[in-house]
């Protein structure tokens, strides 16, 4: 597979050196997960720290980085088309009455520091910078990986917390908040690697159609064929278990969260924003009790929106 056409010429062709490994991340004396800094990586996939190769305990790969079809994907990473106009997402900017757009509007995250650090898991600072190198945000992001109840699998939690840096009032926004509906794409974004053939589904609904844009307790993708796996997330709280989820199948495979839906996120100077997930991370593919009781949503336990 090549290029898309309308990314030629504004993307590199082929991969591009990640940067320098951060960390990793073990579970059962098995690495299953690598951290990058993303510092080398071109300014028009927006630069920024990010996991990959992500991998069930089996050895699978359940992420994907820099593919043709987007080569700003980058495996897990917390994201964002629109903070204050800066685009740190990568590629194109979605421009209300023009559409996606090509513009040297490109901002990067970069590692500032380590609050802690084990075999299991980190506490690390971040900085989000605008395309003048403006300290937009700053962050802390919690990340950890622990064996799960159901046997093969493993659990990801993540929270990340953005503080407005600047001294005046800032938006964080999406191409749904600039004009495209369906679109609020942001917040966590979980690029899954290429599959033959895939079922996503939630308690509620089943495909792409019906699970994009709910605000299930949980979604679900699995990928069937000789290596299948299963990547399930839930919101950990009640502001994010409020964001809809971001679903695609059909044109390339990935999960996240919409943390700007349809409105802005607005941050006043200093005040900042938290969201939090879980994620199953299994060989094969597990029920819809097995990845409740694994994510900790089931009756009594959560429960269902």
């Amino acid at each position: 597979m090549a290029l898309k056409a309308l990314h030629q010429g504004h993307v590199p062709e082929e991969p591009s050196p990640a940067g320098t490994t951060l960390t990793t991340l073990t579970v059962a004396d098995t690495v299953v997960a690598t951290c990058w800094d993303g510092a080398g990586l071109p300014g028009v996939l927006a630069p920024r720290p990010f996991l990959h190769p992500v991998t069930t305990l089996a050895g699978t790969p359940v992420t994907d980085a820099q593919p043709e079809d987007h080569r700003w994907h980058l495996g897990v990473s917390v994201t964002l088309q629109d903070v204050g106009g800066a685009n740190i997402w990568g590629g194109r900017t979605y421009l209300r009455d023009q559409g996606y757009t090509w513009r040297p509007d490109h901002g990067r995250q970069v590692h500032t520091g380590w609050a802690a650090r084990t075999p299991d898991g980190f506490r690390e600072t971040l900085d989000w910078l605008g395309p003048d190198g403006r300290t937009l945000l700053t962050e802390e992001r919690t990340v950890r990986a622990t064996a799960a109840p159901l046997p093969g699998s493993w659990t990801l939690e993540l929270s990340t917390t953005l503080h407005n840096a600047t001294d005046a009032p800032l938006e964080l926004g999406s191409p749904a908040t600039n004009g495209r509906s369906g679109a609020g794409y942001g917040g966590l974004f979980w690029r899954l690697p290429p599959v033959t053939d895939a079922r996503v589904w939630s308690p509620d609904a089943e495909g792409e159609g019906a699970v994009h844009g709910s605000r299930a307790s949980w979604v679900a993708f699995t990928a069937t064929g000789t290596a299948p796996f299963t990547v399930a997330l839930a919101g950990t709280d009640p502001t994010t278990r409020e964001d809809p989820w971001f679903v695609r199948v059909d044109d390339y495979p990935g999960l996240g969260s919409q943390l700007a839906a349809e409105h802005p996120v607005r941050l006043a100077p200093g005040a900042a924003t938290t969201r939090g997930f879980r994620a199953l991370v299994a060989d094969g593919a597990p029920g819809t009790a097995a990845i409740e009781g694994a994510l900790g949503t089931a009756t009594g336990q959560g429960g269902r929106r």
